[in-house]
């Protein structure tokens, strides 16, 4: 991707050369009108009645799942996605717009008696207007999904603004989308941090997705206009490993954590603590796994780690690798032009390394040694982010009592920390999260207010 003053640009990132966007960015007078053509669309949006919105987002399930091959191969050029990964996704946005169409006819409130027994209390939840919804783009179909489908469930309208990397496929989004709803009830607004920044201060809700410095200012901004915010940003993943757990299949878990769509995932592992005894099968076991991971043409289907998104995030990742003792890698592909990093396991991190305290955002992980889990408790939770943690052990009492000392907001006890249920809340701790979780029902409850009635009558 190239943001040049006045141009949104978006680049293959297996061939940089294959350009799939060159476009004007719009500004921000533009920005604000989008806000405002969705604002004037979303009365007759909420009035229309939950049957409406229901069937809408039912087309919209329906077209994704038609259109699958093309969204995942679009997804496969414009931000490098390997194919069967992309194919997931696809079918994982269909399925979040097929479960928010169901929700438009959930309970939005209920009903209370009063203390004298005369009259009704009633609690209502109502849309909040226009969302502004900001999206990275590694899930650049899934993410503005989970975003989109329950805001518009609600009764609210949309104005997405994507990342500049993932334009093309946000714009084929909303194709789909456009053509199941009115006018003005889902718009996309490509562009950078000065459109960013213009739907953050004209709309009435908004939920980020993003760096963590993005994300401070998003929430900064939101805050001071006193709008709900919810932000997930950065992620510094740890993987735990007991010695009574299945050593191999840990490994395989967590190589797949660490190398799928080359560590580009806010879910991905990028410390493994190995407790005890685990160490030596361990290093041997994940450095082995790592080894086998298939690198290179995100078309292929046997592809499991792809090209990095640009040739700056390749280099962040080759630079925090060097001067450090790796203990594999699989080979990056030779004779091409893409942004090609390989996966490695390095150990022996000095303190302090940047590895222990920022997210690289690539396919590179640190193992490190623990004494016993309440140690591996210690280390997990020592770095400023808490978004998820996996366990590996096939102790009941490890699960049940000793990770209560975790400080992130997911768990995963013999999975690897990529995956997400779109249908449970999603989010997480410190520097990962602020404001309330997304998706699920937890999504419907962001996007609307509620109100509590006293119904009194009229001859009292």
């Amino acid at each position: 991707m190239t943001t040049t003053p006045g141009q949104v640009v978006s680049h293959n990132p297996t061939d940089p050369s294959d350009v799939l966007v060159r476009l004007p960015a719009p500004g921000a007078f533009a920005a604000v009108s989008a806000v405002e053509r969705a604002r004037t669309a979303r009365p007759d949006w909420f009035a229309g009645g939950a049957a409406a919105r229901s069937a809408a987002l039912g087309a919209v399930a329906a077209a994704v799942e038609a259109a699958g091959e093309e969204l995942a191969a679009l997804a496969v050029r414009e931000v490098g996605k390997p194919v069967a990964e992309a194919r997931a996704e696809v079918a994982r946005t269909a399925a979040i717009w097929r479960y928010y169409a169901q929700t438009p006819f959930d309970p939005v409130g209920a009903v209370h008696e009063t203390a004298d027994g005369a009259g009704l209390l009633l609690t209502r939840r109502r849309p909040r207007g226009v969302a502004g919804i900001i999206t990275p783009w590694n899930f650049p179909f899934a993410i503005p999904s989970w975003k989109a489908a329950p805001a518009l469930a609600a009764g609210n309208t949309v104005v997405l603004k994507p990342a500049p990397e993932a334009t093309a496929c946000a714009e084929r989004l909303a194709e789909i989308v456009c053509r199941a709803v009115p006018d003005g009830v889902f718009t996309v607004l490509p562009g950078g941090p000065t459109e960013g920044n213009a739907v953050v201060s004209a709309v009435d809700v908004v939920s980020f997705t993003g760096s963590t410095r993005t994300g401070g200012a998003v929430v900064r901004t939101a805050t001071a206009r006193g709008i709900p915010v919810q932000a997930e940003m950065g992620g510094l993943n740890a993987a735990i490993v007991l010695p009574d757990s299945d050593i191999a299949r840990a490994a395989a878990h967590i190589a797949a954590a660490i190398a799928g769509y080359a560590g580009q995932k806010c879910t991905a592992t990028s410390r493994v603590i190995a407790v005890g005894a685990a160490l030596d099968p361990l290093r041997e076991a994940l450095a082995e796994a790592l080894r086998a991971v298939p690198v290179g043409d995100p078309s292929d289907p046997a592809t499991v780690c792809g090209p990095l998104i640009d040739g700056r995030s390749r280099d962040v990742v080759l630079r925090a690798r060097e001067g450090l003792a790796e203990l594999a890698g699989a080979a990056a592909p030779e004779g091409t032009d893409g942004w090609y990093a390989a996966p490695a396991l390095v150990e022996k991190v000095p303190h302090g390394h940047r590895l222990l305290r920022e997210e690289v955002f690539g396919p590179l992980a640190a193992l490190l040694p623990a004494d016993d889990l309440a140690h591996a408790v210690r280390i997990t939770n020592s770095v400023p982010y808490g978004l998820v943690t996996s366990v590996h052990t096939a102790s009941l009492d490890a699960t049940l009592h000793g990770l209560d000392g975790l400080d992130t907001g997911l768990v995963r006890v013999n999975a690897p920390s990529t995956g997400v249920d779109f249908h449970l809340p999603f989010g997480g701790t410190k520097a990962s999260s602020h404001g309330p979780r997304e998706q699920g029902r937890a999504a419907l409850e962001f996007y609307t207010s509620g109100r509590t009635y006293t119904l009194v009558p009229a001859d009292r």
